[in-house]
């Protein structure tokens, strides 16, 4: 039995590549099969912010390792302090004082990904997270396992393991958040994980260009267009999916200008369609093919995605709210448990997830 601290309680927070928000989740776990989860609570990002945000990815990508960057910098202060807002708000909404909290789990946003770099860069500032709330804060949770030759992503497979404790195995979790990723969990615990595409992130992207929507709402601009299938097959040509597994990716390896050329409703369409087929190859990737799929994550709420999902994957699809989970919850939930587990000393990412040498703990502590 690994060694653990007794059930404590814990805040996870995410702000993802869709970058809609920050989600802040209190869960009570001792970083092994215990996970009680306790309340959620989303903040959106207004459209400023969110243009600075989109900014800020686009100046890192462009240098060639994280440094020092006035608006890289100003950005980091306003996420750290909205991050701050919403830990306070949380506690208040469930009950709680913050001497009640043993650690935040603080996952920051990633501007770049790059672990062919050895480098991967989550703006947030801990330091000042922990003493904008007097509680320990664990963040830069990806950073060890990258320069130790791992994708550092993802890391959700951890707490995947722990939320389907009681269910029978084989079982596969799929995440479609702004990018897709999937963990399958075989007969003798065996973990496989790996982002296996995008997911909400280029729909996202177009409907709010063509639309001025936020998002495709039950896929209602997709279910009205049709899928181009000269252009789904081209861009299902990029080598990222016949690398093998675990792998990982940075938002910008893909972009919308490959179906610039549909129509607004072809290219929702499409778009879905190519979410859907990038979860397909990374099930034909796994040891067991899956015959059930248990979805997180915005994409859940998207109908005409989960049927494709369902047809492309020869799967059955099912939110994983249907199991009494909050499928907005689960990333945030998860570095919550992961904040537990570092305290811990507790491996986060293994050589089956990130691709890491050896399972591997991390994240930096701050204290207040």
């Amino acid at each position: 039995m690994e060694p653990s601290l007794p059930p404590s309680l814990a805040i996870g927070l995410m702000s993802g590549t869709s970058r809609d928000g920050v989600d802040a989740a209190l869960i009570r776990s001792n970083g092994l099969g215990h996970v009680e989860p306790l309340a959620f609570l989303h903040h959106s990002y207004d459209d400023a912010f969110r243009a600075r945000l989109a900014e800020a990815c686009d100046v890192a990508l462009k240098l060639p390792a994280p440094t020092a960057h006035d608006l890289i910098e100003q950005v980091t202060r306003e996420l750290t302090d909205r991050h701050a807002e919403i830990v306070h708000a949380l506690i208040e909404q469930a009950g709680y004082h913050s001497r009640d909290i043993h650690a935040i789990g603080f996952h920051g946003h990633t501007i770049a990904h790059r672990p062919d770099r050895r480098w991967t860069w989550q703006i947030g500032d801990g330091q000042a997270l922990a003493k904008a709330t007097n509680i320990i804060t664990v963040h830069d949770f990806r950073s060890a396992d990258v320069a130790a030759g791992g994708q550092g992503a993802p890391l959700i497979p951890i707490y995947h393991g722990a939320m389907t404790q009681g269910l029978g195995r084989p079982v596969a979790l799929l995440n479609l958040g702004g990018v897709a990723n999937i963990t399958a969990i075989g007969p003798d615990e065996d973990m496989i994980a790996f982002d296996c595409g995008m997911a909400n992130a280029l729909i996202d992207d177009w409907v709010q260009q063509h639309f001025g929507l936020a998002y495709d709402k039950d896929g209602r601009i997709a279910a009205t267009g049709v899928v181009d299938d000269a252009t789904l097959k081209q861009m299902l040509t990029h080598p990222f999916f016949d690398a093998s597994a675990p792998k990982s990716l940075d938002r910008a390896d893909f972009s919308i200008s490959q179906v610039a050329h549909l129509s607004p409703e072809d290219g929702a369409a499409t778009l879905t369609a190519f979410t859907a087929m990038g979860v397909a190859r990374g099930c034909a990737l796994l040891p067991h093919p899956p015959q059930q799929i248990l979805v997180a994550g915005g994409g859940r709420l998207n109908p005409v995605l989960m049927e494709m999902v369902g047809r492309f994957c020869g799967a059955e699809v099912h939110a994983v709210d249907s199991f009494g989970w909050n499928g907005d919850a689960t990333e945030a939930e998860g570095f919550a448990y992961m904040a537990l587990r570092r305290l811990a000393d507790l491996p986060i990412s293994f050589p089956g997830t990130t691709g890491a040498p050896v399972p591997m703990t991390g994240g930096v502590i701050c204290r207040p």
